[in-house]
């Protein structure tokens, strides 16, 4: 493409630009918020700004469709100020926000238009909503679809809060018909409830072994039964244990419709590892073995497991004690997905191409989320200037999060964001991202 005369507002170069194609060196134009071309590294552009990275990588924003914002009503725990300004600062520009933890949960259009009404004006990065499928609720599933959701989130077990309770099986057959109908995607929570128990004490070991990897197995097949006869699109969240690949595997070969999610902890921490009493590392489902995590890199690898995304779920210090029985069960991690996925990934011969499919692309690809998930001409110009070799000493207290409660603090990753650009601009405090829907902006 020959270059216009007409300067463009940006153009970032860097030798290692990681493209849907692979990672080359290019330069790339930007005009009103787009990405208008792709140049070569060198090539003489006129630009208002032109900003030259050299040997830096040039990653496509992250999507992390999995995040807990909690505003309003338990605005003390995360906001969209806050939690926007972290997914920034960790290389992620756009975030789907969770129905739950809020207040009132997004169960009904007129909920969510409480939830936009909080958000507006406040957020950093560009935000979307799941809406909730709770028992009752049937009626306003439509509704909420019709508003701009990208899907509707339900719980196979119970989620932590009595305002969002867990759909019994024939209320989830019920609610997957009903979403199946408009051509809807549900996302699920997957334990079986029937083999949950209470910890029979304080330590994570009886934390774990509450919560073994059969509960999520049984869970996962029969939500893969209920797709199959429904004909309803699913998701399966937060896959922890390996026992769960066999049964996506087999699905997908049968063509049904189902995807899945692991998250940055289940692939970077290990049970082994969990120091005793530190309750940071609680989260539901459970962190499990090395053996286990080594399992769900090779469902990345296969692509049975298609998407890394933070289940950020932040609370207050004091709703993280005093042991793995009692404390909120949520990791805090939106703003280290990056380096704690990329650290690994490196370490298993995974290339920056590697990451930015599994955080980037496939994500919105998942949630239907257009113009977003790659450098790519017509894509928004959400850009990300990544030094992947940097160490980075993780201290919780100079995090962007609420609440500085993460189970990273004191370990140093590798890879380190510089600059974040959404939509040609670069993230400097002003918050100029947009509440989007399935169809575009509110």
């Amino acid at each position: 493409m020959t270059p216009s005369d007409t300067p463009f507002d940006l153009v970032v170069r860097s030798r290692r630009t990681v493209t849907p194609e692979g990672e080359r060196a290019a330069a790339i134009a930007v005009r009103d918020e787009k990405i208008i071309a792709l140049y070569d590294y060198a090539a003489p552009l006129p630009a208002a700004e032109d900003v030259d990275l050299r040997g830096l990588a040039l990653l496509p924003g992250l999507v992390d469709t999995h995040v807990h914002v909690n505003e309003p009503g338990r605005t003390h725990w995360e906001g969209f100020d806050s939690a926007t300004r972290a997914a920034a600062a960790g290389g992620v520009t756009t975030i789907l926000d969770m129905p739950l933890n809020s207040l009132p949960p997004t169960v009904s259009a007129e909920a969510l238009e409480v939830k936009l009404r909080a958000a507006g004006g406040q957020c950093h990065v560009d935000v979307g909503f799941w809406g909730g499928a709770v028992p009752g609720n049937a009626k306003d599933l439509a509704p909420l679809h019709e508003r701009g959701v990208f899907g509707f989130k339900c719980f196979m077990s119970p989620s932590g809060v009595e305002e969002f309770p867990p759909l019994g099986p024939e209320e989830m057959r019920a609610a997957l018909a009903e979403v199946a109908g408009f051509g809807g995607l549900m996302v699920v929570h997957a334990e079986d409830p029937d083999l949950l128990a209470e910890p029979g004490g304080p330590s994570y070991r009886e934390f774990l072994d509450s919560r073994p990897g059969a509960c999520e197995r049984s869970a996962v097949e029969r939500a893969v039964r209920m797709a199959e006869e429904t004909g309803c699109r699913v998701h399966i969240l937060h896959v922890s244990s390996a026992e769960c690949l066999e049964v996506l595997e087999t699905a997908m070969a049968r063509g049904v419709a189902v995807s899945a999610e692991t998250c940055p902890h289940y692939l970077t921490l290990a049970a082994e590892l969990v120091p005793e009493g530190v309750t940071t590392y609680k989260c539901c489902p459970p962190i499990r073995s090395r053996a286990n995590g080594d399992l769900l890199w090779d469902g990345l690898a296969r692509g049975v497991l298609g998407c890394v995304v933070s289940d950020h779920s932040p609370s207050t210090a004091e709703l993280k004690v005093p042991d793995f029985a009692a404390a909120w069960g949520g990791i805090a991690s939106l703003q280290l997905g990056l380096p704690a996925v990329w650290t690994e990934a490196a370490r298993r011969g995974h290339g920056l191409g590697d990451v930015v499919r599994w955080m980037s692309a496939n994500p919105a690809a998942m949630a239907g989320i257009s113009g977003k998930g790659g450098i790519k001409v017509g894509n928004d110009a959400d850009l990300v200037a990544f030094d992947p070799d940097a160490d980075n000493l993780i201290d919780a207290g100079r995090l962007h999060h609420k609440n500085p409660v993460t189970p990273y603090h004191g370990r140093t990753l590798k890879g380190a964001v510089l600059t974040t650009w959404l939509r040609g601009r670069p993230v400097d405090g002003d918050p100029h991202g947009r509440l989007l829907t399935a169809r575009g902006a509110f």
